[in-house]
């Protein structure tokens, strides 16, 4: 069990542009309160810094009243109900409380309604179903409270039932449960997630990259990613076979570094993942880098200091001090002591050899503009990088 903090939420509804947003928003027989993911972490502790409230009120009524209180009303999303209010240029999202009429698995047909209880129990998890009013009073229609305190994040409901809603949920009860909970994941809805894993073939690459990504930097991501792993779905959504040792050695890297780190191992692996999580070519470039510098390290006697400047000048110096990191305690590369010394270096701030021989240079050499120059420059920068990579004018 965990303690809560308890006088988080009254801090929270304390904020000037929340006391005059809940102000605006006011109306005889309305009400609105936070809700959501502001609630759960004013309550462990967290920094809250993106706040969602619900109402009662139609969006056309929400807009009306926050710009007669001279506040900036923005139809974001008006078809759900959203309205976003701009108070003293912080974003605020408004969103009429709804109900499911239909759902397919990706998207729900809503209907607004005006419970906020009816409101919680569509939600995905109990701790994220809790709504703060605007005297700071928490609601807690679902058990979120004692599954925050528990550490545990469990399905409102019947899991199976939640999921068949929206098959993401299937990912985010595992990004959640890195983020939020301790000891063994619900085996309830660990269960349901398995059993329904033939919904992720419906859902869009770019949303289960989004979930991937953020459950790869969670808190509790490397414990979590071994139990996807073991429940067989993060092969079903990625096709690549995990390697979770390097994924614990990479832990000070960023999204796109922890998923070369876990699923790289060759090009093709990374052209792989591109295609099944529809990556950003830089974070495609990324993962590539780090696949050619896994062959190298994996390939050469030695990293040795001449090697290892080779490969910052080529490669970067990041994309080499990623690899290093998470090759750490393998077999290959053995690291020579240069090596170790120049790697060390790379850390503390020295950046990636320079070439620093130009057509200029060579020009006042004596020799004549044309393909001469470009012939020599390239000979000379194999010969810099045959010798190691000397900080000093190539030759």
């Amino acid at each position: 069990m965990r303690d809560l903090d308890l006088a988080g939420p009254g801090r929270l509804v304390e904020r000037p542009a929340l006391r005059r947003l809940f102000a605006a928003l006011a109306a005889p027989g309305e009400e609105t309160r936070i809700v959501g993911g502001a609630v759960r972490n004013g309550l462990l502790g967290r920094d809250v810094t993106e706040i969602d409230l619900a109402t009662t009120a139609l969006p056309e009524d929400t807009k009306r009243r926050a710009r007669a209180a001279g506040l900036k009303a923005v139809p974001t999303g008006i078809e759900h109900g959203t309205v976003t209010v701009v108070v003293e240029g912080t974003p605020f999202e408004v969103t009429t409380l709804r109900e499911d009429v239909e759902t397919d698995g990706r998207h729900a047909v809503v209907r607004f309604g005006r419970s906020f209880e009816q409101d919680a129990l569509r939600r995905d998890f109990t701790m994220n179903a809790l709504s703060l009013g605007p005297e700071g009073q928490v609601h807690d229609h679902t058990g979120g409270l004692a599954d925050l305190r528990a550490g545990r994040v469990r399905f409102i409901g019947d899991a199976r039932q939640r999921i068949r809603e929206d098959f993401l949920r299937v990912l985010r009860f595992f990004r959640f449960s890195a983020e939020y909970a301790e000891g063994p994941l619900d085996p309830e809805g660990l269960a349901a997630a398995v059993q329904e894993r033939d919904g992720l073939a419906i859902l869009s690459r770019e949303r289960i990259r989004a979930e991937l990504l953020k459950l790869l930097v969670a808190r509790r991501g490397t414990e979590v990613v071994a139990v996807l792993s073991e429940s067989g779905l993060l092969l079903r959504v990625t096709g690549a076979v995990p390697e979770l040792g390097r994924l614990a050695r990479a832990g000070a890297l960023d999204p796109a570094g922890r998923l070369a780190a876990l699923l790289v191992w060759t090009e093709e692996d990374a052209e792989r993942l591109r295609e099944r999580l529809r990556l950003s070519n830089a974070e495609q470039d990324r993962l590539a880098t780090h696949a050619r510098l896994l062959a190298r390290l994996k390939s050469a006697p030695v990293l040795d200091g001449a090697e290892a400047r080779r490969l910052a000048f080529l490669h970067g110096v990041s994309p080499l001090l990623d690899a290093v990191a998470v090759l750490a305690g393998e077999p290959r590369p053995i690291v020579a002591a240069d090596g170790a010394a120049q790697i060390a270096a790379f850390r503390s701030g020295q950046g990636a050899p320079v070439f620093r021989l130009t057509g200029g240079d060579l020009m006042r050499q004596g020799i004549p503009p044309g393909p001469e120059i470009g012939r020599r420059l390239a000979e000379a920068k194999r010969a810099w990088l045959a010798a190691g990579c000397a900080d000093e004018l190539a030759p």
